[in-house]
């Protein structure tokens, strides 16, 4: 119920005001917090405040500075945020935004956007900074350091971002807004010749205590004022989270005791060591009167306390009836949420049970095309493959029948070829054949010839051999 009120009030703040609640993340290389400096006594932030995990952000709004904030990244949580007191406005509507640049300082994202529209663009989302979920079931409320009560309608919008929030019990929340509302209001304002001169300073000391694991709960809160004019004066004030009822008053000095060491919240301690004693002690004789419950009487607010006088006796009387309005109200809302809330049961349960009906039925219907269109299309691929099989096989018969009559024709053909190739090589082989043989006769007549001159000569030889040795030699030559 909660997130719907927040995210239709969100709608109509973006379409009634354009560029809602725009903030920008201020780095190193910048002085204090650019232009939002105008909230710091001679535009000097305070210092002391040095830890890399401190990061200085000027919240603006319609492109206009309304606030500056301190956040520590570690604690999830603001240290300070410092602002002027403006004529509060009379509706009072939530918008809560985050700061995308504290997480992820790449983003093109320049100014406080709602959580929702950031989810899954902005790179680790809630790694530096508190978020919704962060609050949501722990017991605590986001209460706001610098209160939307004390702030214009333009300013006002612009106090709902999680930078300007620390984890508050119910109780602790209202008291804080509250007293702080009178403060500024009965005890503060009044004594500041030059309002537009009172600067303010709302702060939390961080604990070991965390909601979630996550964001730190204050050990503390405090407020420290500097009125920066001719009469200048400073006051801080504490307010301890163990007692909601207690609001202590103390110098600035004793409040920069009691934060980090080295911490100097205004520019020459806003005259502390000359401010008037007279005007002291005016203050917080207005502060122990707020802090006792009782009216401050001023010059500007003595009309409102006698007609306050009449409002608290018509609001005795009617306080009984305003109780059992409120009874009649309550039981009627709750029992209205009951009728809504079996409703929904009823329409949850049947809307789940058809739901699943039809979700069955899709997948059956779906299962079924599926398994259909896998058949309607195997049909062709399976036609398409039996006609290429046929194909195939033909060829390898037109193949084999081609095979076998070449084998056939291949018979006679050789045979015709060596038949008609017989008489070339039987008759024309028949004068080479006459040629040998002559050759051989002519030969054979040769070597008879040549073995009888042989024999003859051989017979010759020895003749004459057996003659020269028998016959004499004077013989011989006859």
């Amino acid at each position: 119920e909660w997130t719907m009120k927040t995210s239709i009030v969100f709608l109509l703040c973006i379409s009634v005001f354009p560029g809602f609640s725009q903030g920008r993340v201020v780095g190193e290389d910048e002085t204090g917090f650019a232009e939002c400096n105008v909230f710091f006594p001679g535009q000097v932030p305070p210092k002391g405040f040095t830890e890399p995990f401190h990061v200085k952000i000027c919240q603006q709004y319609n492109k206009e500075p309304r606030f500056a904030t301190l956040y520590s990244t570690k604690d999830k949580i603001p240290l300070y945020s410092a602002f002027k007191y403006t004529k509060p406005a009379q509706n009072e509507e939530e918008s809560w935004l985050v700061e995308p640049q504290i997480d992820d300082p790449e983003n093109d994202l320049h100014e406080m956007v709602h959580e929702a529209d950031v989810i899954g663009t902005v790179a680790s989302l809630g790694a530096n900074q508190a978020l919704t979920s962060d609050y949501v079931g722990s017991g605590y409320e986001r209460g706001l350091l610098n209160p939307s009560l004390l702030n214009e309608e333009d300013f006002q919008m612009a106090t709902y971002t999680l930078t300007n929030a620390v984890p508050l019990s119910p109780s602790l929340s209202k008291s804080w807004h509250r007293d702080i509302g009178r403060v500024v209001e009965q005890a503060l304002v009044p004594h500041c010749s030059k309002k537009d001169h009172l600067y303010l300073l709302a702060g939390a000391i961080p604990s070991s205590v965390r909601v979630k694991g996550k964001v730190s709960v204050p050990e503390s809160l405090w407020l420290a004022a500097c009125c920066d004019a001719p009469e200048g004066w400073s006051l801080g004030l504490v307010k301890k989270m163990n007692d909601e009822n207690s609001l202590a008053d103390l110098t600035v000095g004793e409040l920069e005791k009691q934060l980090l060491a080295g911490v100097h919240l205004f520019k020459g301690s806003c005259g502390e060591d000359n401010q008037s004693q007279e005007k002291t002690e005016a203050i917080l004789q207005a502060v122990s009167q707020i802090r006792s419950g009782e009216q401050v009487e001023t010059s500007d607010n003595q009309e409102a306390k006698d007609s306050g006088l009449v409002r608290k006796v018509a609001g005795i009387i009617a306080t009984p009836f305003i109780k059992l309005l409120e009874l009649l109200i309550y039981v009627f809302v709750e029992l209205v949420k009951f009728v809504f809330y079996f409703l929904w049961l009823v329409i949850k349960r049947v809307g789940g049970a058809v739901l699943d009906g039809v979700y069955s039925l899709w997948n059956g219907v779906v299962s079924y095309l599926k398994a259909i269109s896998m058949v309607l299309i195997s049909i062709p691929y399976d036609v398409g493959r039996v006609i290429v099989n046929i194909f195939l096989g033909f060829l390898e018969i037109v193949q084999d029948v081609a095979s076998l009559t070449y084998r056939i024709l291949s018979i006679p053909v050789g045979f015709v070829l060596h038949l008609a190739a017989f008489p070339y090589h039987s008759i024309c082989a028949i004068p080479s054949v006459l040629k040998d043989m002559a050759t051989g006769i002519g030969g054979t007549f040769s070597l008879v010839i040549d073995a009888t001159a042989a024999l003859l000569h051989g017979f010759y030889y020895l003749a004459g051999h057996i003659v020269k040795r028998f016959v004499p030699k004077g013989s011989s030559d006859d």
